[in-house]
């Protein structure tokens, strides 16, 4: 069974990483064996936990890396689950201070995992308490200063460190190298989101047929948390619409009144790619530059906007910064100029 709070835990610390608490708890699922999509990493996480569990040892640290939403809190709490043991989460915000992490550390019980978000945000000075902590179960207290200062290593309970972090990049070497499994979490194809529909649809008692949980999954930006926000959406419109049930008119209709078009993009994603075609002409152009225009912090844009639509298409990155695509004039209706005087000049070179 998992506890995610322990009375010994200070409250500082009891911060959980969570979609919509009410929802995530319902549709999340509670074993491998229920988990759709990243089959290659959940079939990595089977075998290490069975092997785990069989040598009766804690599973090595992991670090899942991908944009919010592809199932990195979820996995966290099956891997929990699979073994049986208690889930601790936090954030790297929320650990300030060397003392909130040792509150956490000195508390774990033996094969605990502990679950940190975001924590390519950890401070540098807590970040260097997870070294020892992490290599050898230990960490070292310092009495006193100067000339009388002493230290004391306190073992620990060995446990399971779990990170997640959007931007892998961030996190130094020394605690990058200290985790035993990393996996990156890739955006989701249709298939598997189809089925995610389905399966949240059931769980939410929702009539959904096929081409209606198609309509929702193709325009969730190949992210689960994303179609689980659009089907609650469209249950509403559903159900004040349309009788309860969800149909492929019934799904366009009411995304059409979320802004959401049929690639997935909402108005923010519009707002972004209509600034570098008519403001930067197109691009390149750098993203604070473009965090300035938008009046939107660059870390939104780089974790949440940005990563769909590069996969998808619609902006590329140069050495100079961002650069919209043919794709994106063409879904804008916007015309295309392309790189202006190349060919104009090479054939003038030729004439003189």
């Amino acid at each position: 069974m998992i506890h995610e709070e322990s009375d010994n835990i200070p409250e500082v610390l009891r911060e959980k990483s969570s979609l919509d608490e009410e929802s995530s708890v319902t549709l999340r699922p509670g074993r491998l064996d229920e988990y759709i999509g990243q089959n290659a990493i959940v079939e990595t996480l089977k075998i290490a936990i069975e092997a785990a569990l069989q040598r009766k040892e804690p599973l090595d640290h992991i670090l899942f890396n991908g944009p919010p939403g592809l199932g990195k809190t979820t996995l966290a709490h099956i891997i929990a689950n699979e073994m049986g043991t208690r889930i601790i989460t936090s954030s790297g915000p929320a650990l300030e201070k060397g003392g909130d992490l040792m509150g956490i550390l000195t508390h774990m019980e033996k094969g605990d995992v502990f679950f940190i978000d975001e924590i390519h945000r950890i401070p540098k000075i807590v970040e260097e308490f997870l070294y020892p902590a992490m290599e050898d179960f230990a960490v070292d207290f310092i009495f006193d200063k100067g000339v009388h200062a002493r230290t004391h290593r306190y073992r620990l309970e060995p446990f399971t460190l779990i990170g997640a972090t959007t931007r892998a990049g961030l996190l130094s070497s020394p605690l990058r190298e200290r985790f035993g499994i990393t996996r990156d979490l890739d955006f989701y194809d249709e298939k598997d989101l189809v089925r995610i529909v389905e399966r949240s649809a059931a769980i939410l008692g929702i009539a959904v047929d096929r081409e209606g949980a198609f309509e929702i999954a193709r325009r969730a930006r190949g992210t689960p948390r994303v179609a689980n926000r659009l089907l609650k959406r469209v249950r509403d419109y559903a159900q004040v619409r349309a009788k309860g049930k969800i149909t492929r008119d019934v799904a366009v209709g009411a995304l059409a009144l979320e802004r959401i078009d049929e690639y997935g993009l909402g108005e923010m994603d519009r707002k972004l790619l209509k600034t570098v075609i008519l403001n930067y002409k197109g691009g390149p152009v750098g993203i604070e530059a473009l965090a300035s225009t938008l009046q939107i912090e660059t870390d939104v844009l780089l974790d949440v906007v940005e990563p769909f639509l590069l996969k998808s298409g619609f902006i590329i990155r140069t050495s100079h910064g961002r650069k919209a695509t043919e794709k994106a004039y063409s879904h804008l209706d916007m015309p295309h100029r392309g790189e202006p005087g190349l060919f104009e000049s090479a054939r003038g070179k030729k004439r003189s």
